[in-house]
């Protein structure tokens, strides 16, 4: 009877527990989201899927419903973003829209990068990149589809974010500041060659736990890495690159992991152009 009794209590207990567990439908979806969480969306008309990178890869096969944004149509003179304006109509034509959430994916993970940055810079504020992208959809035998969707309905309403990307004039200003790291996002022998004072060398690859599929590391992953370059708590990070592509997808990942972080969009092919920027080898 007094096991009876136990086992009756454990039972009852264990049904008025809350549960800590979510199923990947309830779990209100991040900056990364996984093929089972989009796989059980594809059919949500509040989500969105942007295929980048390489058209002709896309046009073999891709994702069903994702329409294709060439990265080129975001660019502006000087490899820098389109106005606000023109930029929210061509993202709107691949998909982004008021009210949806944006799923990017690609072969590319600077494309992708960039293409995220240019999203959130319009006031999209619901994006998430495809974790392991089309390689690992594919893989797992998820539908694949050839069809090209029509320019996609909807609008996407401006409302341009502060707190992206900076310019020559900031990193000036906050190159001495402690609250501001800066991350330069190129290869070791760029940064041999001349990098900005202060700034600390970081390696996109090492985002990914698998780089073939562009699978990334957990946000704890990505944010002891940014720890290891110094990186102090409450400080703002500044990426840089050669024209912001690689910046913009270590900005990513700096979301990812819940820190605050912008952009020098113009990166060092802006910044050495000036003579009067200091640099160092």
């Amino acid at each position: 009877m007094l096991r009876l009794f136990a086992f009756v209590t454990f039972a009852t207990l264990m049904a008025a527990a809350p549960s800590t567990a979510q199923s990947p439908a309830s779990t209100e979806p991040g900056p990364i989201v996984s093929t089972a969480w989009l796989a059980q969306h594809l059919n949500d008309p509040s989500v969105r899927v942007i295929a980048t990178g390489d058209e002709g890869r896309y046009e073999l096969g891709h994702i069903p419903g994702a329409r294709f944004l060439e990265h080129m149509d975001t660019l502006g003179p000087d490899h820098r973003l389109l106005a606000s304006s023109p930029l929210a109509g061509v993202l709107a034509k691949a998909g982004a829209a008021d009210g949806v959430r944006v799923v990017l994916y690609g072969d590319s993970p600077m494309t992708t990068g960039w293409v995220y940055m240019a999203l959130v810079s319009v006031g999209q504020k619901d994006v998430s990149m495809l974790d392991g992208h089309f390689e690992l959809w594919r893989s797992e035998n998820r539908p694949v589809s050839t069809d090209k969707p029509a320019p996609a309905p909807g609008h996407l309403t401006v409302r341009a974010a502060t707190d992206v990307s900076v310019d020559a004039k900031y990193v000036r200003s906050q190159l001495q500041s402690p609250s501001v790291r800066l991350l330069d996002v190129r290869t070791t022998g760029e940064w041999n060659d001349g990098h900005l004072p202060g700034a600390t060398l970081v390696l996109w690859q090492d985002l990914f736990a698998d780089q073939r599929s562009q699978k990334f590391k957990s946000p704890d992953q990505i944010r002891a890495l940014f720890e290891g370059a110094g990186v102090k708590p409450g400080q703002q990070v500044v990426t840089y690159c050669a024209v912001g592509m690689r910046a913009s997808l270590m900005f990513f990942a700096a979301r990812v992991a819940g820190l605050p972080a912008r952009v020098y969009v113009g990166s060092w092919r802006d910044w050495s152009r000036d003579s009067a920027n200091p640099t160092v080898k």
